[in-house]
């Protein structure tokens, strides 16, 4: 039962000038991505709402064309991972979902775009539920193992033990790179990067923070199996992302450094 989960809050950090909307979809995006509420106004339209996050799904690639959560370093519950249990979610059709198959017999991993702990914070009950949340295969994008369990994860954890991050609270935007040149194996097309921006309050200035990466995984396909390849991780400009990913972050271009 999904059907009433809040999803991601944009003033978790605050209200006026700490408020963090969603990114709008750029000119033929919205034709690309799966609507959930046809009531809805905007990016809303779009979103599957689960505990403490939300994800759009692209048609076509059918797998995350991004995803937002909000983490709340402070109140965060460390849930046992248990065996790990995927499920679609059946709010959109499975057509445009990626399940099992794709992983069997090889290096991909299953991997969480919102990591499992992530939204995992505030009672034990809404820990619980938003630890389960993020195993539905919309969550789920192909990883190479060593991508996947190395850099993706160092990142966040690099940003959130900041010292300088107010009440270590963050918004957290994700998703693939969608390129011709990524490549094709079981029917679907593997990105070969993927984009993170992360927005904070800054402790010292009292003002937001908001820095952009893009992190590779390109060069792990040998004919139909996987090796381990060059990871690299850039910090780049949230214009960058946006051209890249054909969305618009509006006034989050004002705090970012670069």
């Amino acid at each position: 039962d999904v059907q009433s989960r809040a999803g991601y809050d944009p003033h978790f950090l605050g209200d006026g000038e700490f408020a963090v909307s969603l990114p709008m979809l750029g000119p033929g995006l919205d034709e690309l991505t799966v609507v959930v509420d046809e009531n809805a106004a905007g990016t809303e339209k779009y979103l599957l709402k689960y505990t403490h996050f939300s994800i759009a799904i692209h048609r076509g690639r059918r797998i995350a064309l991004f995803t937002v959560s909000n983490i709340d370093g402070e109140q965060s519950r460390k849930i046992k991972r248990k065996k790990d249990v995927w499920g679609f979610d059946p709010r959109i059709s499975e057509e445009f979902q990626t399940g099992n198959q794709l992983y069997q017999g090889n290096d991909l991993d299953r991997g969480h775009l919102v990591r499992r702990l992530d939204p995992a914070w505030g009672t034990l009950t809404q820990a619980k539920r938003a630890e389960l949340d993020t195993f539905f295969f919309t969550n789920c994008t192909p990883q190479h193992a060593g991508f996947n369990q190395k850099l993706w994860l160092e990142l966040e954890d690099y940003l959130l033990n900041s010292a300088d991050t107010r009440n270590f609270k963050a918004c957290i935007f994700t998703g693939p790179i969608f390129t011709e040149e990524d490549r094709p194996y079981r029917g679907m097309l593997l990105p070969l990067a993927y984009w993170k921006v992360a927005v904070m309050i800054h402790d010292q200035r009292d003002a937001l923070t908001a820095t952009a990466y893009i992190v590779s995984q390109k060069d792990l396909l040998s004919r139909l199996e996987f090796v381990f390849g060059q990871f690299k991780m850039y910090q780049v400009s949230i214009s960058e992302i946006e051209q890249r990913t054909n969305l618009d972050f509006g006034d989050l271009k004002r705090f970012d450094p670069l």
